[in-house]
């Protein structure tokens, strides 16, 4: 279970303000599957950064029952100078799993070959996110928070990416960012809409997007 009380984040640069979040009270039921949409820019990275904890809200507070994933694909905390692989083992230490099987999971997984002994600092960005993706799924966490990680990488990757991930959430929740319709409409059950700061759960997916497309369809209309 994910709760979010009375969440505000704002954002300040140059005597300019913007509000992602507004005094959102929401809970994400423990197992579930949710779709986060929203426009761009509406908020949707930083709120799975604040749910992550790698970002605090402005005020208010979010309370997390069981683990919660780094956004799935983040790859911005691994050190330069260390190789793909011994940045796996240095997560594996941080988080008391076997080393040797994190390190074959992720090998195996992010299809980097010989890149994965290289320094990450020499990757592409499509490379980062593949490594961040296969750390994420190797560990097994309550919560997974997904930004777009099916988009990382050539077709065949993507399709393997999005049946590791179904098969994980068998068993286990996810918030899931993607700008994939159908895609969102085959991994979830449920939708949070972000729109002006403001959060709207929605009982399906189908229902969230037809909000969204509303949205959408009167920003037009206003333009």
């Amino acid at each position: 279970m994910i709760r979010l009380v009375d969440v505000t984040k704002t954002f300040r640069a140059d005597g300019v303000s913007k509000t992602v979040a507004r005094e959102i009270s929401l809970t994400m039921p423990g197992g579930a599957a949710v779709a986060l949409i929203g426009r761009n820019g509406a908020g949707k990275s930083s709120l799975l950064s604040m749910i992550a904890g790698t970002m605090r809200p402005t005020s208010g507070r979010i309370e997390v029952d069981g683990s919660v994933s780094w956004p799935v694909g983040f790859a911005g905390s691994f050190h330069g100078d260390l190789s793909g692989m011994q940045n796996t083992r240095f997560v594996a230490r941080i988080y008391g799993i076997d080393t040797d099987q994190l390190v074959g999971f992720v090998y195996e997984v992010s299809e980097l070959g010989d890149h994965f002994f290289l320094p990450f600092r020499t990757y592409s960005q499509g490379m980062r996110a593949r490594l961040g993706f296969a750390m994420s799924m190797g560990i097994d966490f309550d919560t997974y928070l997904i930004d777009e990680v099916t988009s990382v990488g050539d077709e065949a990757f993507r399709a393997k990416s999005e049946i590791l991930l179904r098969d994980r959430l068998k068993t286990r929740g996810a918030i899931v960012v993607s700008h994939s319709a159908p895609m969102l409409k085959r991994m979830c059950s449920a939708a949070v809409v972000i729109e002006n700061g403001e959060a709207t759960w929605f009982d399906t997916v189908e229902a969230g997007l037809r909000q969204h497309r509303r949205n959408m369809q009167l920003e037009s209309s206003l333009a």
